[in-house]
């Protein structure tokens, strides 16, 4: 009896110190590291590598994280599958969530709690016309055939309300980006607007002007104060002059793209992650060129228009950046 004992407590005291030295190796380490899903978009998007970008410096760089990305439907899925904690932060577009805190637009009456933590890509929204249909001004769009962005998209429902407030009403046509860069090509429609890549313009943008010159309508001073009062979600980009695209500087409305959190995700957590993004000057660069020489952290500060998370606030201030009153969440 005193020698099954014996064993039994032999055995106990093994079993302890095993557990004990896995508790102490790396594969254990790495079971109790915090996991954290990344909501992105489409995996045929150059944002879409971005962030897989993003997941592999915060792996490397943070210590007790670690990421994966997950293909999603981008910004309004991404604000509603972070309401339902199924990914941890995400894509999103300043604009959007702008209005799911508020509880505006498509959030009406059903705000999400979200907080920005950078931003890392400006969108500019450019309106390009052929130089023959001479159009100087947006104004003068009335009654020309003219397309307001890719059917459903972000582009399209933001321009819409922006003519709204603007007072302008040209004939709408709609359509895929391939229909319409056809049709302009065709002087079937004056032209149509369409988001930059970066501070450039995008490639559709670019054959049109191979084939036809272009012009690009920027917004007066009255108008940019118009919608800058109707429409705070909205950001006023001003985009130096292309030589290559034969364009003068000019200043049109935008939005940012950048990532958000959850309120509920701990400071810590995302203060070290937006650390490691800022600091960063080669690994995001390499997978999105736009990032490049870019500021992550007085680009997010210049163009965000709804709260910023507490961790991304701390890392800010700790940088010595003045935080402005409106990005600071109740």
């Amino acid at each position: 009896m005193q020698e099954t004992t014996s064993k039994l407590r032999r055995n106990i005291l093994v079993a302890a110190a095993v557990t004990a030295c896995l508790a102490l190796s790396p594969l254990a380490a790495q079971a109790q590291n915090k996991k954290l899903l990344i909501g992105t978009t489409s995996s045929s998007s150059s944002h879409y590598g971005y962030f897989v970008a993003v997941s592999q410096l915060v792996n490397k760089q943070v210590a007790g994280v670690d990421t994966s990305v997950v293909e999603t439907g981008a910004t309004m899925d991404n604000l509603r599958r972070m309401a339902r904690k199924q990914v941890d932060f995400a894509l999103v577009t300043t604009n959007v969530i702008h209005h799911a805190n508020a509880g505006t637009g498509d959030f009406a009456g059903k705000p999400e709690n979200s907080r920005l933590l950078w931003i890392y890509s400006i969108a500019p929204q450019n309106a390009i016309v052929r130089k023959d249909a001479d159009i100087t001004s947006l104004d003068k769009l009335k009654g020309r055939k003219f397309n307001t962005g890719l059917k459903g998209s972000a582009t399209e429902k933001t321009t819409d309300a922006v003519f709204v407030h603007l007072g302008i009403q040209p004939d709408v046509v709609r359509g895929s980006t391939g229909e319409i860069v056809d049709a302009v090509k065709d002087n079937r429609a004056v032209g149509y607007v369409k988001s930059g890549a970066g501070m450039k313009l995008d490639a559709s943008s670019r054959e049109i002007a191979t084939f036809t010159p272009i012009r690009i309508l920027g917004l007066t001073k009255e108008q940019q104060a118009k919608v800058e009062k109707a429409m705070p979600e909205l950001s006023m980009v001003e985009v130096a002059a292309d030589s290559a695209a034969g364009t003068p500087a000019y200043t049109t409305w935008g939005f940012g793209v950048g990532a958000a959190a959850a309120a509920e995700m701990e400071e810590e957590t995302a203060y070290r992650i937006v650390k490691a993004v800022c600091e960063d000057k080669t690994v995001q660069a390499a997978a999105f060129a736009d990032v490049a020489g870019v500021d992550i952290a007085e680009t997010t500060l210049k163009y965000a228009s709804s709260p910023l998370h507490p961790g991304a606030i701390r890392y800010f201030k700790e940088r010595g950046l003045n935080v402005p009153a409106r990005l600071v969440g109740r």
